[in-house]
């Protein structure tokens, strides 16, 4: 059962992986014996991210502003002149926007959209090399995407960009599937709810009690919550799904 979900010798990249949800499944892989690399906007950040995660296992910090084309290039290449190969791929960087309907910028629409969107399609394309290098038939290499219950439901907050990308992300998530399943490359979406991130920080102070008591399980998520469903993905155990979109929450995106 601990080879199960184990994820000892494999390599992976986690972008927006200093906080929130990314830390969160960078923890994890982590603990479950993956070498994780770190992304995000900020040095700093991932510098940060490594100490916290070093006392569980191996971290390496690897920055890149993905809102930008270059730099997921950049990103994809620096991971290769490092690694030969890419076990396990995790799309999470990710912006929100939010503004009542008649007044929402072009500008809103555009850096979500670029972030939440096109960067985990243009990492995962230049990343192919590696996660097609990482794939055997009895282990195939992971894609995951952080999507959003906000993707399978209609939100009451005004964030249509993010609701737009990250409902496209999750059929971008099945069309991959269909196209690199035959490469060994498995491709799922983890679709989360209400958890502790910055994103969530001021929804959840003005209205975490109201959402919590929505929830059929009656609380927000937790590190482990996500953590587990990163590593089951990720594992033998999850090696036969692929093009799924799995909540995360409580039940709130499919019964509320």
């Amino acid at each position: 059962m601990n080879d199960l979900f184990s994820v000892a010798g494999k390599t992976a990249l986690v972008t927006g992986g200093t906080r929130g949800i990314g830390l969160m499944i960078a923890r994890g892989l982590v603990q479950a014996g993956a070498k994780v690399y770190v992304s995000s906007r900020k040095p700093e950040a991932c510098e940060a991210a490594v100490k916290e995660l070093a006392q569980y296992g191996e971290a390496v910090a690897l920055p890149a502003d993905l809102s930008q084309v270059e730099e997921c290039h950049r990103l994809a290449q620096e991971l290769a002149a490092r690694e030969e190969r890419l076990h396990i791929l995790v799309n999470n960087a990710g912006a929100t926007w939010g503004a009542p309907l008649d007044e929402f910028p072009v500008s809103g629409w555009d850096k979500v959209m670029d972030l939440n969107l096109r960067s985990p399609f243009l990492l995962t394309q230049a990343l192919l090399p590696q996660l097609r290098a990482a794939a055997t038939d009895e282990a195939p290499a992971r894609v995951i995407n952080v999507g959003s219950i906000d993707g399978l439901h209609v939100s009451p907050l005004p964030a249509y960009s993010y609701a737009a990308s990250k409902a496209g992300l999750h059929h971008l998530t099945r069309v991959l599937a269909k196209e690199l399943g035959p490469q060994g490359i498995t491709v799922n979406a983890i679709a989360p709810g209400p958890f502790e991130s910055k994103m969530m920080a001021a929804t959840l102070e003005s209205f975490g009690e109201a959402i919590a008591q929505a929830a059929p399980l009656r609380r927000i998520g937790r590190p482990d919550d996500m953590a587990g469903v990163a590593v089951y993905l990720s594992s033998r155990a999850g090696s036969y799904v692929t093009g799924a979109v799995i909540p995360v929450d409580g039940g709130i995106g499919t019964t509320v």
